[in-house]
């Protein structure tokens, strides 16, 4: 297997297992409380990840020092600042706007690959690109264009506006990844500093606003957040970016809303509609097209 379809696998893996992270989020609203889940999501990961890392870690922790504000800006943006916000949005604004907000990541990543490391967008690529968003575009407004025109965004939609953007610079930063960091490495200290500075903002959630359940539910849906929409997902997500660069991992992302909409419909027995069918055609057809050699 080459490096191009090992990455290719990679960043479908981690779509589809952020995808079902988000199917799960859509039946705990409120259950949670947002700093909580994204606390105890990423300190699930960092105890599921340190008897394979914290050795590790531990005889190179001169190489982690040398980079620590590298490591702490890439903790913040992908860690502590993304999945966090995200969870604040849900709680002031609707799935379809954060939907259509959420197709700006790969857009983010993109641009920011162009005047970062100077990669070109190839007229291929543009027309992948405009493929995808209209079959985003189809999938979130049913087929109707009056749909679109009639979308109203609240203070979550600018909170999810921002929390693409910094996914978008995580995922850049993590090509900048220093050589001497081994990606288990890199991946424990960067889990461990953005819960740390989760940390305090947690303890002040529990004291002043509200406590997390210790419940089943609570335990079933922060491990899978924790393990599996965590660690597993951005251990492959890291290694897709290695593999394949960043723009094109990027826009594997567009298949969030079809892999979200298959598994809602095998585990939550909502229908998939015609137009929801046709976006998922047009979004791997796009997809197809701009990773075409």
């Amino acid at each position: 297997m080459n490096n191009t379809i090992k990455g290719v696998l990679f960043a479908l893996l981690a779509t589809l297992l952020w995808s079902g992270n988000m199917v799960i989020a859509s039946g705990i609203k409120g259950h949670i409380p947002p700093i909580g889940l994204a606390f105890w999501r990423w300190a699930v990961a960092c105890i599921v990840l340190a008897p394979f890392a914290l050795k590790a870690t531990i005889d190179t922790i001169s190489t982690v020092k040398k980079h620590i504000k590298y490591l702490a800006l890439t903790a913040l943006l992908g860690i502590t600042f993304f999945n966090t916000l995200i969870y604040f949005a849900g709680k002031t604004t609707n799935a379809v706007n954060l939907s259509l907000i959420a197709i700006s990541i790969p857009l983010f990543i993109v641009l920011l690959s162009r005047i970062v490391f100077k990669e070109k967008v190839s007229t291929k690529q543009n027309i992948g690109i405009a493929i995808i968003i209209t079959g985003v575009l189809v999938l979130i407004s049913k087929g109707s264009f009056q749909a679109l025109l009639h979308i109203q965004f609240a203070t979550g939609d600018v909170l999810m506006l921002f929390a693409c953007f910094f996914f978008a610079c995580y995922t850049i930063l993590v090509r900048q990844k220093p050589d001497e960091l081994t990606p288990k490495v890199f991946l424990f200290s960067v889990f461990v500093i953005g819960t740390v500075f989760l940390l305090p903002l947690y303890v002040v959630e529990h004291i002043y606003f509200k406590k997390v359940t210790l419940d089943s539910k609570t335990i079933l849906i922060t491990g899978y957040v924790g393990v599996c929409a965590s660690l597993i997902s951005f251990y492959v997500w890291n290694e897709a970016i290695r593999l394949i660069g960043t723009s094109k991992t990027a826009l594997i992302y567009y298949l969030i809303p079809v892999f979200s909409g298959l598994l809602a419909y095998l585990f939550l027995n909502q229908e998939i509609s015609l137009s929801q069918m046709i976006s998922m055609g047009i979004i791997i057809s796009g997809l197809l097209i701009t990773n075409k050699k």
